[in-house]
């Protein structure tokens, strides 16, 4: 076999269909989020707005996050060392659990290098702690929960998206002694919408199932301390495990579940993903304990967020672009074609200094490419003009239709 040429031609495919993805080279520079500066092939710089970030509240440049991760580097250097098990757990590691256990008002969490591998190792180790377990899981998971469901050697079932009357019809043709558990999101990070919360669990104190929500595109921004959905609707009580980010709206690394002490003993004591990886820096673990404790009383900064957001859904209705509002902190702009979602995403770069990535099949299935927008409080009204004057020039200019929006 020639093995260079299988990869020119699956690449080549790439290519071809329009949804080769191509890094940009950014730095972000301390102060000045979400201004930073992009470096182009041939060395030279261009400063530009970065509007596809999940660093939802610019936590990635608050002093209370940063002095904290100083400290901590500066007490007790780079690495952890090791495994949570092999001298990698240290008082940062606790004190961050703590937070998170708190946040969730559950007894415990237990943290994992990213929100991916919290999902994939909670979920493909659960059988294992109940047999013959069946999960149920929502069509539009998050890669991380589709991967951690298959890879877990137990019965699966998919219901169509938030359809929860196709959820009970699953749940009530299985036998009602088997074990079950139902995952599922509160935001989905494509569309903007949510999930909901309060029927699933109905269904699962109907069928005797477990409850796995994922929050991570909520917590932070959602709830009176900024636990997620289920916080903001009073519905925590009622989950068994919670999902969570520690890199998007808390601006540092690292992903968690919180549930009972008993949950995350068992997952810490059986989960691949977990008792084999090297833990989180110190440092990283300092300034996520000190985001989301400062996050737990900025309820100002969270109503800024959601302002911000729908300022600029307003906007862009009112240029008739096809967006997508479900209410949420997400603003999808649909496109329909990678190559015209390529092409003007590159366009919104070179020509307007105005970084959004195109999101294209896998992310998202063919024929739903878009441009996805993440406001944050810190994109002011300077930086909203500036995109909603090059996405009106833009759309006229790539001769794309205008449209109603849609949600």
């Amino acid at each position: 076999m020639d093995y260079t040429e299988k990869l020119d031609s699956a690449i080549a495919r790439l290519h071809e269909e329009g949804r080769y993805r191509t890094f940009i080279d950014i730095e972000r520079r301390k102060g000045q989020f979400p201004h930073a500066v992009w470096t182009r092939a041939d060395g030279s710089e261009r400063p530009i707005t970065v509007w596809c970030g999940n660093d939802y509240l610019g936590m990635g440049q608050n002093s209370v996050v940063l002095d904290a991760m100083r400290d901590a580097l500066e007490a007790t250097g780079a690495g952890s060392g090791g495994t949570r098990n092999i001298s990698g757990t240290t008082v940062y590691h606790k004190r961050l659990e703590a937070e998170l256990s708190d946040l969730h008002g559950k007894e415990a969490a237990l943290l994992f290098t990213s929100a991916y591998i919290a999902n994939d190792a909670t979920l493909s180790t659960l059988p294992k702690l109940f047999p013959g377990l069946i999960i149920y899981s929502d069509a539009l998971n998050h890669a991380s929960m589709i991967e951690g469901v298959r890879r877990n050697g137990g019965a699966k079932r998919i219901f169509r998206h938030n359809d929860v009357e196709h959820l009970h019809e699953l749940l009530a043709a299985d036998d009602p002694a088997a074990p079950k558990l139902i995952a599922f999101e509160s935001i989905y990070s494509m569309d903007g919408d949510f999930g909901p919360i309060e029927a699933i669990c109905d269904l699962a104190d109907e069928f005797n199932a477990l409850t796995y929500i994922d929050e991570v595109h909520a917590v932070g921004m959602y709830g009176p301390r900024g636990a997620g959905v289920a916080e903001r609707d009073r519905l925590m009580h009622r989950l068994d495990i919670i999902n969570g980010t520690l890199a998007k709206a808390y601006g540092v690394m690292g992903g968690y579940i919180a549930a009972s002490t008993k949950m995350c003993d068992a997952i810490r004591s059986y989960a691949p993903g977990f008792i084999f990886t090297t833990s989180l820096p110190p440092a990283v673990a300092a300034g996520a304990a000190a985001s989301v404790k400062f996050l737990k009383s900025a309820r100002d900064l969270r109503k800024q967020h959601q302002d911000q957001a729908a300022a600029l859904k307003l906007r862009l209705k009112g240029l008739g672009l096809p967006i997508i509002d479900h209410g949420s902190h997400i603003v999808p702009v649909m496109v329909g074609n990678p190559v015209h979602t390529k092409l003007l995403s590159d366009m919104l770069l070179e020509e307007h200094g105005i970084y959004a990535q195109p999101i294209n099949y896998p992310t998202v299935p063919r024929g739903t490419e878009r441009l996805r927008f993440t406001p944050s409080p810190v994109h002011g009204p300077l930086e909203t003009d500036a995109l909603v004057k090059a996405m009106d020039s833009l759309w006229s200019h790539c001769a794309l239709n205008r449209a109603e929006s849609v949600g």
